[in-house]
């Protein structure tokens, strides 16, 4: 079944300007610059330990070109898509078909990397309307090529993903996608009195998927917010974003015990982002 979250996208306008700001962000250079000659577009890689993030521009016509447009046209630059990686990608599609959903769509991806020549192979299932419900999302399965580690990693630098977070108003359903379709952890399922919705954290791959749910009476609707990075020193990274001319805010702690965290507000690409620092309990 789903084995990870295996990167997010995001969608920007100039490719350049975005990998600039998001190294300095990060602490690390991208992994990988290359292009999908078949989608129309160009990408940044940067890797981490548990997920990468790929920031996607328009390089030429096709339906990844035609995504990165329709999400600026309709939303700015910001979160695009998320993905689910799986070592079996034809088991799911039988799984998901089984389940009672329409066919789903498989094809075949490659993309080149600029500087060293590498190609990687990837195939890629795309899910109906009732699964993914308003959110680009789809499944992938690599089958050659890998993503290099980012090297000379300092102690200011982002390590992991430690959460994205969706927002819904059909919690029930986003279950039903989401640990009965696709197999996922349901780690709780809590209402928020003080704000009258629910809150769901689905696990997996050292990672979660925060959901914040509240119902309006409307047709399932699931869309990506925003990201909380774990950093292993935040007041370092906090120190290094400052000289860099971010605006962020001061180190504090978090709502969760045992945690420091601080706010990025600016040079984000339309995406709120948080850092957070885990101590030892």
């Amino acid at each position: 079944m789903i084995k990870r979250l295996d990167h997010l996208i995001v969608a920007v306008k100039d490719i350049e300007e975005a990998e600039s700001n998001y190294t300095k962000l990060f602490g690390n250079k991208p992994v990988w610059r290359g292009e999908h000659k078949e989608l129309g577009t160009i990408n940044s890689l940067y890797n981490f330990s548990n997920i990468y993030l790929e920031l996607l521009a328009t390089n030429g016509k096709g339906i990844g070109a035609d995504l990165v447009e329709r999400t600026l046209s309709e939303n700015g630059e910001g979160l695009a898509g998320l993905v689910l990686g799986t070592d079996d990608i034809s088991q799911i599609k039988e799984h998901i078909t089984a389940s009672g959903y329409n066919s789903t769509h498989m094809s075949e991806g490659e993309g080149g990397d600029f500087e060293s020549g590498k190609i990687r192979n990837w195939k890629n299932l795309f899910l109906p309307q009732e699964l993914t419900r308003g959110m680009f999302s789809f499944i992938i399965q690599h089958t050659e090529g890998h993503l290099s580690p980012p090297q000379n990693v300092p102690d200011s630098a982002v390590n992991k993903l430690d959460h994205v977070v969706i927002n819904t108003n059909d919690a029930d359903g986003f279950i039903k996608s989401y640990k009965e379709v696709y197999g996922i952890r349901l780690a709780l399922d809590q209402t928020v009195e003080k704000w009258g919705g629910r809150m769901l954290f689905f696990r997996l791959n050292k990672t979660t998927i925060e959901v914040i749910a509240k119902e309006d009476g409307l047709s399932p609707k699931d869309k990506l917010w925003g990201l909380a990075w774990d950093v292993k020193d935040i007041k370092q990274t906090y120190d290094r974003l400052r000289k860099e001319g971010f605006d962020i805010t001061p180190v504090i702690e978090g709502r969760k015990p045992n945690t420091l965290v601080a706010t990025v507000k600016s040079n984000t690409h339309n995406i709120p982002t948080l850092l957070i620092q885990h101590l030892p309990s």
